[in-house]
């Protein structure tokens, strides 16, 4: 019997990387995952490989460009299972092009790209906790980053949408608890996806790595346990938490390299 078998799951942007991740962990313990996300080719690809491999999945739309899918995949997997157990936010989304400092970020951007973050989380929470029956349970894990922990010394916006989405689960936490709901966050640091790997050459890497103490980027897989550890029982008596899973990233050197490429690129 898996962690969460027989629990009815979302998962935000979840055909790549850690949300990807996160669909099969929660499928691999029992639960039937929803694959929230745009593309509907490749999120069935996803939800033919999960059934594949004898886990419960289906297919709803979660469209950034289209704000009323954010409460609308909510709503519409209350309507099919009746309930919602685990909502898990990983939709997250930066402009290296647009978010460096204050100095060179316009407030048009900056809003922009904060409120791409944030909205998300809220919408979808919201729905799920107005569609949480009377004396049912619902764990919201939030996916932020250790760039809402620490100060960087580029990514503005994207580090206070992330230090948001942090105070947000703390808000949702003390407001609702009584209601049987638990929310957490979890803070990833630098995580091997194809995103982050297609961006960054051999030699920055290896400069990179420098900046984090475990001297390594993390797997996919990694948060994916996180994410499984506040979605299950394993935290029944914890909400409100603050999961940071980036190898000690924050606690060691100023993240130079990455300023110095993100500078370079202008």
């Amino acid at each position: 019997m898996g962690l969460v078998d027989g629990r009815i799951a979302i998962v935000t942007a979840s055909t790549r990387g850690i949300g990807r991740a996160c669909a099969v962990k929660l499928a691999e313990e029992g639960a039937k995952v929803y694959v929230a996300a745009r593309n509907r080719e490749r999120s069935m690809a996803l939800v033919d490989e999960i059934r594949a491999a004898g886990g419960k999945a289906d297919y709803v739309r979660f469209d950034a460009d289209d704000k009323a899918t954010y409460a609308g995949c909510v709503n519409e997997v209350l309507e099919a299972e009746g309930r919602v157990d685990i909502l898990v936010n990983n939709y997250g989304a930066t402009d290296v092009k647009r978010d460096f400092d204050v100095e060179h970020t316009s407030f048009e951007d900056f809003q922009d790209i904060v409120m791409d973050n944030v909205q998300s989380v809220y919408n979808t929470a919201q729905a799920a906790i107005k569609g949480l029956a009377e004396g049912g349970s619902l764990s919201i894990v939030n996916i932020a980053s250790t760039g809402g922990v620490y100060p960087d010394l580029s990514r503005e916006a994207y580090g206070l949408a992330k230090a948001a989405i942090i105070r947000l689960t703390k808000d949702i936490a003390i407001q609702n608890a009584r209601r049987g709901v638990r929310c957490n966050v979890v803070c990833p640091g630098s995580i091997a996806t194809d995103a982050l790997m297609d961006n960054m050459s051999e030699e920055f890497i290896k400069s990179f790595l420098t900046t984090i103490p475990m001297n390594r980027l993390g797997e996919p897989s990694e948060i994916a346990d996180a994410v499984l550890f506040y979605a299950s029982d394993m935290s029944s008596y914890v909400t409100g938490g603050v999961m940071e899973v980036g190898g000690g990233t924050g606690l060691g050197s100023p993240m130079y390299p990455l300023y110095q490429m993100m500078q370079a690129r202008g």
